[in-house]
């Protein structure tokens, strides 16, 4: 048998390959749209997940984007030196900061956030609504396997 048979490799190490080749042609397809809005991925993130708040703690941002902690704050420093971010003193703990989207921030947002969700949409939209529902329930699955 063929070292690159498909038969020989075990049914866990196709998954790993799918999952990981999906992540990548993901990447592939939307890393030039956020980048054409002048954004790192980790940027954009937090301007989605700021989008539509009132602002949040440094640790709500951290627990609801996909970004790791000690990459944050430099993260929203960069975007806090292009005017889209601002830092504000919690009203309601004092030891905390808000990182909260200026004005500017909030119109990027609105434009960039229903663009990336329409270009997105345009691709996913060629699987049928079974075929997506299908993928939610089996990506799920994997996500609790690793829980």
């Amino acid at each position: 048998m063929k070292h690159t048979d498909v038969a020989a490799k075990p049914t866990y190490m196709r998954l790993l390959r799918e999952l990981v080749q999906a992540y990548q042609a993901f990447e592939a397809y939307t890393m030039p749209h956020i980048k054409s809005w002048g954004l790192t991925p980790a940027q954009f993130d937090v301007i989605a997940t700021l989008g539509n708040t009132e602002g949040m703690t440094f640790r709500e941002l951290g627990e609801r984007t996909l970004i790791y902690k000690t990459t944050l704050t430099s993260v929203v420093d960069r975007l806090q030196e292009r005017g889209l971010v601002e830092r504000r003193p919690s009203t309601t703990d004092r030891r905390s900061t808000l990182a909260v989207l200026t004005a500017q921030g909030d119109a990027l947002f609105q434009e960039a956030f229903q663009d990336h969700t329409e270009h997105l949409r345009r691709r996913l939209e060629r699987l049928s609504e079974d075929e997506m529902e299908e993928a939610i329930t089996q990506l799920r699955r994997v996500r609790e396997t690793f829980s």
